[in-house]
């Protein structure tokens, strides 16, 4: 099963777009009284998680600033920064968050169609540290958008995802817990593809199911569709 990353540039930049028109299209189905309701995530209300979605287009923007011009532009000056713009962001009434939506989108559309080729191997610096190429912004976006769309809370799931979402998000949650030394023994497993150890820990755990429930579980969104929802381990933390 085809990941990702192993899609060309254009195709990855079709798969991004179309997750914000996913976003968008569930975003659109809100009233504004429903913006104060509370997302899926945690303490966040949908006004948070819109005005997270919003301000993450534009911080990616400034990574391909600095993909272009060679002068650093960090993603967030600091995680306190971060988490401000958002809480400030939420206060603002529906009709601005629903342009800063739009208008983030579209330009961050803009960097992307324009930016130069030698722009795209350019490295930049995510918000938790990591070097990589402009052409990352790519993937952060996709999996904003597409994960965020469920976060709504409407009836977005993840099995209205591209299959290649779902697999790279299964091994990006895969990679930071092996780093973090989180999930000993895990094994994920879905049809179509290898099983994905996390260690070569024992006795090994396997939570099994179709990709898209694997993926779903794996970031910490529930056992929904799992072969065996009421069996599974509850998911390392990921991001």
């Amino acid at each position: 099963m085809t990941g990702f990353r192993e899609r060309e540039l254009a195709d990855q930049l079709l798969i991004a777009r179309r997750g914000t028109a996913h976003f968008a299209r569930h975003l659109g189905g809100l009233t504004d009284a429903e913006l104060d309701e509370p997302s899926a995530l945690p303490g966040w209300s949908r006004r948070h998680l819109l005005a997270h979605v919003g301000y993450n287009a534009i911080a990616l923007c400034r990574l391909m600033d600095w993909a272009v011009t060679g002068t650093r532009t960090p993603m967030y000056e600091s995680a306190e920064q971060r988490a401000r713009e958002i809480a400030e962001g939420a206060t603002v009434n529906a009709g601005a968050l629903r342009n800063l939506f739009d208008h983030s989108v579209a330009r961050l559309d803009e960097k992307w169609r324009n930016a130069p080729p030698a722009a795209w191997s350019a490295t930049v610096q995510t918000a938790q540290g990591r070097l990589v190429p402009a052409a990352e912004t790519v993937w952060m976006r996709t999996r904003e958008v597409w994960i965020h769309s469920v976060d709504l809370g409407t009836d977005a799931r993840f099995a209205d995802f591209p299959a290649e979402v779902c697999t790279t998000l299964i091994d990006d949650v895969v990679g930071v817990w092996r780093q973090r030394g989180d999930g000993a023994g895990l094994v994920l497993s879905s049809p179509g593809r290898d099983p994905v150890p996390v260690t070569g820990g024992e006795p090994a755990r396997t939570v099994a199911g179709p990709v898209a429930a694997v993926a779903r579980w794996a970031t910490g969104r529930g056992g929904v569709g799992l072969d065996d929802p009421s069996g599974a381990p509850h998911a390392p933390q990921w991001l």
